[in-house]
């Protein structure tokens, strides 16, 4: 077994995932993450997002190494120099959402969302939705099969599937974006300031059911959800130097 690193290594359960941990961890050793310097993450980007929720309250910074698809939050995938990597690697620090859903019965649900919140249509009819901005009625009605807000980090995720605008990494700014508006029908979205507190109300709920997702923690029968960005949690994601988000953000845009 190799000398302690300092890295603690995570994986998904995939089988390159596995393979990749097996031989990292025979070349650089497993650090227990209470004595680690940094986490690193083999998978894909939605391991990467379990990682960053499940490392939270260490502080560690995470670098990920891309043994998915995408990777839009990875780095390259190699077993060579990886702690010159470390080393040289530029940091990001993403603040996430932080979502309070009112249930029908009464009920509350809250979560965090590095990437986006996102409320859809549960039911064969499209949703009806009110849509507040710090307390005051921006939108009397969209029906639509969901809305969604999002980080700057998840921007070019299912907001850019759903025609929302890519942000820069440092915009203190989140995008509110339209899933298949049907009225108005040409309603895009809008871009808020990042201390902005949304607010969705549900309309007709009994008719036409709706579920929220904060990062694939859903919950169904939801009346309300507030949605503002959470200051107080940092998330650090290392990058490659040229590679960052920010870079990705950027050249995105222009593929």
């Amino acid at each position: 077994m190799a000398h302690e690193s300092g890295i603690a290594f995570r994986a998904s359960a995939t089988e390159q995932s596995q393979a990749a941990l097996v031989a990292l961890v025979a070349r650089y050793g497993q650090t227990p993450e209470n004595r680690a310097h940094s986490i690193v993450a083999l998978g894909g980007d939605g391991f990467m997002l379990q990682t960053l929720h499940a490392t939270q309250a260490s502080g560690l910074p995470v670098y990920g190494m891309n043994c998915g698809t995408i990777g839009f939050l990875m780095n390259a995938y190699a077993e060579d120099g990886l702690q010159e990597r470390l080393d040289a690697a530029v940091e990001e620090v993403v603040n996430p959402l932080a979502m309070r859903a009112t249930l029908s019965d009464g009920t509350t649900a809250t979560a965090l969302a590095i990437n986006e919140v996102s409320l859809l249509r549960a039911g064969p009819q499209a949703a009806k939705l009110r849509i507040s901005v710090d307390g005051r009625v921006r939108m009397e009605e969209l029906v639509c099969d969901g809305a969604l807000v999002c980080t700057p980090a998840g921007s070019t995720a299912y907001n850019y599937s759903a025609h929302g605008p890519i942000l820069p990494i440092g915009a203190d700014v989140l995008a509110l974006t339209a899933v298949a508006a049907f009225r108005p029908r040409r309603w895009r979205g809008a871009l808020l300031p990042k201390t902005a507190l949304v607010r969705f109300d549900v309309l007709e709920s009994d008719k036409r059911p709706v579920m929220a997702d904060a990062d694939g923690n859903s919950v169904r029968g939801v009346v309300s959800v507030e949605i503002r960005s959470e200051p107080a949690v940092r998330h650090r994601i290392l990058f490659d130097p040229g590679h960052g988000l920010e870079e990705r953000l950027i050249g995105e845009q222009f593929v």
